[in-house]
């Protein structure tokens, strides 16, 4: 398969699985589309971020040695939704290494208070600012007191439940 015509050809979850299962756990497979998300064209960018976080989190051993530059995509401004969406659902379901927690809790921050991100994304940010804060008596703190702000005010459903799951992860009564 050539992962990058595949892309091109069809948008679609039915695509997206047949690029997942191809790859496997292929590092040069992986390779090659871990370069479309990175050095592709916008569209094909957006495109192989649907793929890369299933395969990631699939296998996380092949996204590891990727991660730095993962956390600077993240921070990159003007990236499709997709991008940031795809990034952090990796985050939420992979260990993220210690010495990206302070990059990544600041974007994660960022795009919670951010009322314009796509509420995917903030949803999958809380889940990551949690996941991290939980260890850092301050920051768990800091991130207690914007959610329960947001409480205050009407969420759509997936704001909701991923406030109340943060406080789950954060030992505090919602």
């Amino acid at each position: 398969m050539d992962i990058e015509q595949a892309l091109v050809d069809e948008h679609s979850k039915a695509q997206t699985n047949r690029i997942i299962k191809f790859i496997g756990n292929d590092k040069t497979r992986f390779k090659k589309l871990i370069n479309i998300f990175f050095t592709g064209e916008y569209l094909l960018s957006q495109r192989a971020a649907w793929p890369l976080s299933y395969v990631a989190i699939e296998h996380p051993e092949l996204i590891k040695p990727h991660f730095y530059k993962l956390v600077k995509k993240l921070a990159e401004p003007d990236n499709h939704p997709a991008i940031a969406r795809n990034i952090l659902r990796i985050c939420e379901e992979i260990e993220i290494p210690e010495k990206h927690h302070g990059v990544l809790i600041d974007l994660c921050f960022k795009s919670i208070m951010n009322l314009k991100e796509p509420i995917a994304t903030r949803a999958f940010a809380i889940t990551v600012a949690a996941k991290i804060c939980k260890n850092y008596p301050d920051l768990k703190n800091e991130l207690i007191l914007i959610l329960d702000e947001f409480k205050k005010y009407p969420q759509p459903p997936a704001i909701k439940v991923r406030i109340r799951n943060a406080f789950k992860t954060l030992s505090v009564i919602g």
